[in-house]
């Protein structure tokens, strides 16, 4: 929407900037006046868009007044928002591409031009989410494929670094002194090189390449094998599809390119200014957040309907000021920081909510910390933790590089429209609708787990937690191991010696996701820490499998110019690769060795690591403990073997001369950080980055692809598949059918997320999944995972709600099946639900609180969609995931307030009717009558009429479609 075009309502407020009259902006504070002064930044930002986008159809100006009047009508109106640009991560990027695919092919089987189905809204989708770490350091040889796949060649032939390189003298400016070249990084090889500090294994200052750790190699090559169809697909849509870049594989992580690459802070568009903005597939958008930019994860299936020019809806929401005050302490990380926010804005109800930040301690945290805050917002519920830019922001975009003059430009036009927020002044501070104190003196260093994020536990009482865990009974920490079993002790041999495993064993030590990458100190801390641990005699028994996965290529040059990186490599800590790996379920599976000796034993194994989620079994079916730690303490961890220690009264490990290591003796201080931060977070590395971004991947500038106006499908592929969703593409929309006697495909619990009903993980050999693809000729080795198949519509119908951790509770225990009633057949959830639709009767899903928890996954609406379910009912629903059911057709019923299945006498087995009425309106109560007779109520959750529109068309997608009829 071009922002100046004339005849629109807000022309007269468009000014010149002060000393830059060739630049443009709306000057947006001089309509409300003191009500515009006291709104909160983040409503700011989303007022300046809703005037600037004002063409009253899809942004009235009754809109933008609701927005400014936001003080008395948060949470009671609907407003549109259209944010400045899209991002897209590839597990959520490849079906929507496939939908735009699959929707210029029926726009013009409908009569129309498929030439004009194209994103409306600036598009960048990161090919990140596909990485499997086959090869770690401890894992080099002969580790199997977890996703199935396999590259054109024999593991055997990949390539290694066959040719030495010159070793060249380097031309940095810091810290690298002489050659720069990999030393042996084994963490059982002889004395370790005394020169290992000078010898980084990669600098950013070469002016010729210097070879990349092998392992990045062989997982790259596996990558560029096992997905080769998927990314011709994607170099398609790179020269088909306008307004959208594709940033190919090994860059980096979606969110994390985000930050470092694509964001703006202020956009410029034909010498015309405005706030940079974006919605994203990822749950994790919300990392922008710290760079005073607002962004959150949406849909893909409203993230589609946004690329074609459609808002995203949205409740005017509440904004709960966070005032940060106080100093942390010295041992405290931006994780353990990151882990008592989490916790006390849970408390809070901070659900649905934008957070804001505020007060003396917020100039206190670095950009770094700023978004590792806002990355975890999905985690404790807010929609958005927003930072407002400030002189921190400035001076983090002055050292990464950023221009001089485009930053005065930033600089003078954040402060005409009151975004920029003056840190040495309170005396403006806006109003919130609540406010939230954190004192960073309190906060102590933390740990997160077993089984769920928000539950912490700190690491002085780690020993003492997890001892409960064992006797608590079964459940959200619970693992009921009886008295005379816990101390249990599990002999194993591996590469010739004996190990011992017990419960609380450590078997996985990832330092890995975007969380933590973002943030160079708490990865230095890592590296540090390893530093001195080797230099110490301090090792990693060589079971347990580490890994290092940064967000992005950056953190690597912080490492290796800081000299830490082959300490980390020494204790197994190598780099893997480049995107998200163990944090979505992609990690080498355990040695056999080891595996059986966990199961012999009934041990409860422990995996450590420093990402975002642990979910039960998301790692590894036979790792039951999961714990979320700051990347030092990952390895203080993986050194010690074990979660049950106590790191004040009992050491890590035996050093150099039989001498006993604690953690205090090797924990990096604060000085030490930000002095190795000083000398390496230098802009030099952004332009680095950036210019590695631009320049390419090698093996992506030489991929083929077809370049045809409609993609060439293949019928026999089972990678990219035309979806069924535009099978039915009419210009006029229909009235809801009623659902008639539907019988309930799953009785599910509390907190059922998106992985459960969708996962991205492993294609299990016993799956519908599987049946499907070995019919199609393929070996267990060339399943792939589901993620990286998530552009063919058969395999993720199939892979729905085949997580091994389901609880149905018509089963009773964990595991991918139901009960087929009319038949009484137990079956997967799969050939129920096939079976349902050949007899022709509509299925629902009942469910308990929070149904849709997790990431933001659009397969996990489409798929329930093409299972044939027709609603959900539950007592709550995670807001993304709600608004994504109603892009799909699917409609989300919510019990009334205090109600359920067990209050309502229900069992599930019945047979359950809903009458939709001719004319909906948002939260309006829906009677459902049962087949035994009873009749009951629940609320139609559409909160506005778009939702209801959409709905009524059949889904999002179908709507945008029929406006290129």
């Amino acid at each position: 929407m071009d922002p100046a075009r004339p005849g629109i309502p807000y022309q007269p407020i468009i000014e010149a900037l002060g000393n830059y009259p060739q630049k443009k902006f709306y000057n947006v504070s001089k309509l409300g006046g003191t009500k515009y002064d006291t709104l909160p930044y983040s409503i700011r930002v989303l007022f300046e868009s809703s005037v600037r986008n004002c063409d009253g159809f899809l942004v009235k100006e009754t809109d933008a007044m609701n927005i400014l009047d936001w003080k008395t009508k948060q949470n009671n109106v609907e407003v549109p928002f259209c944010p400045a640009r899209v991002v897209l991560q590839d597990f959520t990027g490849i079906p929507a591409m496939v939908d735009f695919a699959a929707m210029r092919e029926a726009v013009r089987n409908a009569g129309g031009d498929p030439v004009k189905v194209n994103p409306a809204c600036p598009t960048d989708l990161t090919v990140d989410h596909s990485l499997q770490i086959d090869f770690s350091k401890c894992a080099i040889q002969n580790a199997p494929n977890p996703g199935g796949g396999d590259s054109q060649k024999p593991m055997a032939k990949l390539s290694p670094l066959k040719a030495q390189p010159r070793k060249l003298p380097c031309r940095g400016q810091t810290g690298c002194k002489g050659p720069c070249g990999a030393g042996d990084s084994s963490r059982n090889s002889g004395q370790f090189s005394a020169q290992i500090e000078n010898t980084p294994i990669l600098c950013p200052f070469h002016l010729q390449p210097v070879p990349e750790p092998e392992t990045v190699l062989k997982n790259q090559e596996m990558e560029f094998g096992r997905n080769r169809e998927r990314l011709q697909f994607f170099k398609w849509s790179s020269k088909v599809f306008k307004n959208i870049s594709i940033i190919p594989p090994e860059t980096g992580m979606a969110h994390q390119v985000n930050l470092e690459y694509l964001s703006r802070v202020v956009f410029e568009v034909k010498d015309f200014l405005y706030p940079d903005s974006v919605v994203g597939t990822d749950s994790h958008t919300t990392m922008v957040n710290g760079l005073g930019i607002l962004g959150w994860g949406v849909g893909g299936i409203e993230t589609e309907a946004v690329m074609l020019g459609m808002p995203v809806m949205l409740t005017l929401p509440e904004v709960v000021g966070c005032e940060l005050a106080g100093t942390a302490s010295p041992l405290a990380t931006s994780i353990d920081i990151v882990l008592s926010i989490t916790k006390q804005l849970r408390q809070a109800d901070v659900a649905g909510k934008f957070v804001e930040f505020f007060g003396s301690g917020v100039s206190q945290l670095s950009v770094a910390d700023r978004t590792t805050i806002a990355n975890m917002c999905p985690e404790y519920g807010a929609i958005l933790s927003f930072f407002p830019v400030d002189n921190v922001t400035l001076k983090h975009l002055k050292h990464t590089g950023f221009d001089k003059a485009k930053l005065e430009v930033m600089e003078a036009y954040l402060k005409a429209v009151k975004l920029f927020r003056n840190d040495e002044s309170s005396s403006g501070e806006p109003e919130y609708s609540q406010v939230v104190q954190i004192s960073l003196s309190s906060i102590i260093p933390y740990v997160s787990g077993p089984k769920r994020s928000q539950d912490r536990v700190a690491v002085n009482n780690m020993k003492s937690d997890f001892q409960a865990c064992l006797n608590e009974k079964s459940g959200v920490k619970g693992f009921q191991i009886a008295a005379e079993k816990q101390n249990d002790i599990v002999p194993v041999q591996y590469e010739g010696n004996e190990y011992k495993l017990s419960h609380g064993c450590i078997v996985i030590a990832a330092v890995i996701s975007c969380t933590n990458n973002c943030n160079p100190s708490v990865m230095l801390a890592a590296g540090l820490l390893a530093k001195k641990a080797v230099e110490a005699g301090l090792v990693v028994k060589p079971y347990i499998r580490t890994s290092l996965s940064p967000g992005s290529g950056m953190v690597t040059h912080y490492l290796s110019s800081s000299g830490v990186l082959p300490y980390l490599s020494k204790l197994g800590f190598e780099v893997v690769g480049y995107g998200c790996s163990t944090c979505v379920g992609n990690t080498a599976p355990l040695p056999e060795a080891i595996r059986n000796a966990i199961k012999q034993g009934d041990i409860v194994a422990c995996g450590v690591l420093s990402g975002t989620k642990n979910f039960e079994g998301r790692l590894c079916d036979c790792v039951r403990a999961n714990y979320l730690a700051s990347p030092p303490l990952v390895v203080a961890y993986a050194i010690a073997g074990t979660v049950r220690i106590d790191f004040e009264t009992e050491p890590l490990g035996v050093g150099i001369n039989g001498k006993s290591i604690y953690l205090r003796d090797i924990w990096p201080t604060r000085k030490e950080l930000h002095t190795v931060e000083e000398e390496c977070v230098i802009s030099s590395m952004f332009k680095e980055l950036k210019e590695k971004m631009e320049k390419g991947n090698k093996r992506w500038n030489l991929l083929e692809a077809p370049e045809s106006t409609l993609f060439p499908w293949d019928l026999k592929s089972t990678y990219i598949r035309c979806p069924s969703f535009f099978d039915k593409l009419a210009k006029e929309p229909v009235s809801p059918h009623p659902i008639e006697n539907a019988y309930v495909l799953l009785y599910l619990g509390d907190s059922v997320t998106t992985d459960h009903i969708s996962p991205a993980g492993s294609i299990a050999r016993s799956s519908a999944a599987a049946k499907y693809l070995t019919n199609k000729g393929l070996t267990p080795r060339e399943f792939n995972s589901y993620g990286a198949r998530r552009g063919n519509d058969a395999v993720m119908t199939r892979g729905t709600f085949a997580n091994i951790k389901l609880l149905n509770k018509f089963i009773g225990k964990p595991a991918p099946k139901t009960i087929h009633f009319p038949s009484g057949q137990t079956l997967d959830v799969f050939e129920a639900a096939e079976l349902y639709q050949k007899e022709g009767i509509p299925v629902i899903i009942l469910a308990g609180k929070k149904y849709g928890l997790g990431s933001s996954r659009d397969w996990a609406a489409k798929g329930p969609f093409l299972l044939g379910v027709k609603a959900v009912l539950a007592e709550s629903f995670e807001k993304v995931h709600k608004s994504q059911l109603i892009g799909i057709g699917i409609a989300p019923l919510q019990f009334l307030p205090g109600e359920n299945p067990t209050t309502l006498g229900l069992t599930g087995r019945e047979q359950f009717s809903v009458l939709f009425p001719q004319e909906l309106s948002p939260g309006m109560t829906l009677d459902i009558k049962t087949s035994t007779g009873k009749v009951f109520s629940a609320i139609a959750l559409f909160e506005n009429d778009m939702e209801i529109t959409l709905y009524k068309y059949g889904g999002s997608l179908n709507f945008v479609a029929r406006r290129f009829l």
